[in-house]
C-alpha cells in the first residue's frame, strides 16, 4: 500500500511540471509518452477533430503558457509592494479566460475539463482556432493570424487593432509552428 501511495505521488508530480526541452516538440512528446499522459496521442486527436494542424495547437500553448499547467498571469501590486488582482482569468497551460472555457465546456459537452490538464486544453485551443476558422475565415494552418484571434478574441480581431507586443508574440509563435512542424516531421511523431 506504501508502495502504491509513492507512484501515485510520482505520478502526479509529473504531471503539474512543464516538459525540460519545450524548444522541441519531439522531446515534449517523448517526456510526455506515458500510460496515463500521452500528449502525441491528445494532440492528434484535437488536431483530427478540429482541423487544426498539430505543430499550430502546440505553438499556441507554448506561447501562452511554456507548457506549465498551472500558468497565470503576474499579479498587480498595490502601492508597488502589496499583491493585488491579476490582470485576467488566464489560466492553464492554454490561459483561456473563465467565460471562454465555460463556453468551450457547455457546446462541447467537456463538462469536466480542466485547464490544468493538458488534453483538455489542446481540445480547447483546437476548438478555439477551428471557431476562428468559421467566424473570422482564418486559414487553419495560419499560426499568425489563428494566435491574434486567440490572444485579442475574435471581435479583437474583427477591430484588427493590435499592439506591437501582440503581434511579436504571433510571429514568436508562427516561428514556432515551423519548427515544430520540422521537428515532428523528422521523428515520425
Amino acid at each position: 500500500m506504501r508502495y502504491a501511495f509513492f507512484i501515485a505521488l510520482l505520478f502526479l508530480a509529473g504531471c503539474g511540471t512543464a516538459p525540460s526541452r519545450i524548444d522541441n516538440a519531439c522531446a515534449i512528446f517523448k517526456q510526455r509518452d506515458g500510460l496515463f499522459n500521452n500528449w502525441a496521442r491528445e494532440a492528434r486527436h484535437a488536431s483530427r477533430q478540429y482541423g487544426v494542424p498539430v505543430p499550430v495547437l502546440m505553438a499556441t500553448i507554448y506561447t501562452e503558457s511554456s507548457f506549465r499547467a498551472y500558468a497565470r498571469p503576474k499579479r498587480t501590486y498595490l502601492l508597488g509592494f502589496i499583491p493585488w488582482s491579476r490582470p485576467s482569468t488566464a489560466y492553464g497551460y492554454a490561459q483561456a479566460l473563465d467565460g471562454t472555457w465555460a463556453v468551450y465546456k457547455r457546446e462541447t459537452g467537456s463538462w469536466g475539463a480542466s485547464r490544468s490538464n493538458f488534453g483538455d486544453s489542446i481540445h480547447f485551443v483546437g476548438w478555439y482556432h477551428n471557431k476562428s476558422n468559421k467566424r473570422n475565415g482564418i486559414a487553419l494552418n495560419d499560426t499568425y493570424r489563428l494566435y491574434l484571434a486567440y490572444y485579442a478574441g475574435h471581435k479583437g480581431y474583427e477591430r484588427g487593432q493590435f499592439t506591437s507586443a501582440i503581434r511579436a508574440a504571433a510571429q514568436r509563435s508562427a516561428g514556432i509552428a515551423e519548427r515544430y512542424e520540422r521537428q515532428l516531421r523528422a521523428c515520425g511523431y
